[in-house]
């Protein structure tokens, strides 16, 4: 029987190693073990606001991908249809964080066990009664029949009234930058949210101000554009553009994470029946947070930790008694 959850996302979580100390890895003693993919960094950041969510995947049958699933579910996000595979590994990833600035990111995905998820994957998921379908642009890059995984799921969204929220989350090292615009482009024509980083507009659109990036992005009326700018905020555009204030943190630590905090934030709001600068607001909060820790969702907070910091505009206290 299929549990109940407001939101659904499908796409790949890797093992991380990553250190926590400056410099190359070839001069690093030890690194730490932890989880990262953009979707169920997604559904983690959303089920620690309590809302109900599914992740699906396909892991690896290794200790990797049973490390994984534990994690996942002990968040509270449901995992009904994760799958192991023995048709290839969970993937891994290494983060070397040079200078504070400064950070290289070493996967080892190809040929792995998500990276072969088929349309099949979600043929005894119901989309019944769902409200939102959160998409990246990461799952159509691993290969082909994850493309038509997509597309899949998008459709069999869209025919139960569920709306699309579409991260186009761009990696290079995935795929071609043609491949990347002419899909990218496809997914956002069916998206009603499309949630996109600055770098990220200006390649599929190829402008840079802000107005004209939204209004080439916005290809239906009823569409919605966020803009993500970083630590300065980010613009919403729904047919009128305005700009939603950041919040300053004392220290970046690990900024990868925090465009995936920033959907769970805006999600949250959109579940709460919340307006469009409230829920850019609330996303903002959730980067502000995760960028102060090292991982992708060590600093994803709690709901009652989340309302605390928007209430007061930073957090409680350097000591918590």
């Amino acid at each position: 029987m299929q549990a109940y959850r407001d939101v659904l996302t499908i796409g790949e979580t890797m093992v991380i190693f990553q250190s926590h100390q400056l410099g190359s890895i070839e001069n690093i003693a030890s690194m730490s073990l932890k989880i990262g993919g953009a979707e169920s960094n997604f559904a983690i950041g959303l089920a620690r606001l309590g809302e109900s969510v599914e992740w699906i995947s396909q892991l690896g049958k290794d200790s990797f991908g049973s490390l994984i699933l534990k994690r996942v579910r002990g968040e509270g996000v449901q995992t009904n249809h994760v799958v192991f595979s023995d048709i290839g590994p969970t993937g891994l990833l290494f983060k070397e964080q040079i200078t504070t600035d400064m950070m290289n990111v070493y996967y080892y995905r190809k040929d792995s066990a998500a990276s072969h998820m088929t349309k099949e994957i979600v043929n005894n998921v119901s989309f019944e009664n769902l409200k939102f379908l959160h998409v990246t642009g990461i799952t159509p890059a691993l290969s082909d029949s994850c493309y038509e995984l997509t597309m899949h799921s998008i459709q069999l969204a869209k025919q139960q009234g569920a709306k699309i929220i579409f991260d186009p989350n761009i990696r290079f090292k995935l795929w071609s930058k043609e491949k990347a615009y002419k899909v990218l482009h496809e997914i956002s024509a069916l998206s009603d949210y499309i949630l996109v980083g600055g770098e990220e507009a200006s390649f599929l659109t190829n402008l840079q101000e802000p107005l004209e990036m939204c209004e080439k992005l916005k290809t239906k009326y009823d569409q919605v554009i966020v803009l993500k700018c970083g630590e300065t905020g980010c613009y919403v555009y729904d047919g009128e553009l305005y700009h939603v204030p950041g919040f300053p943190v004392k220290a970046v630590v690990d900024t990868v994470g925090a465009g995936d905090a920033f959907a769970a934030g805006f999600t949250h709001g959109l579940l709460q029946g919340r307006n469009m600068k409230e829920c850019a607001k609330i996303g903002n909060a959730m980067g502000a947070f995760v960028i102060q820790q090292f991982g992708d969702i060590e600093g994803l907070p709690t709901k009652e930790v989340l309302y605390a910091f928007l209430e007061n505009g930073k957090e409680t206290s350097d000591v918590i008694r």
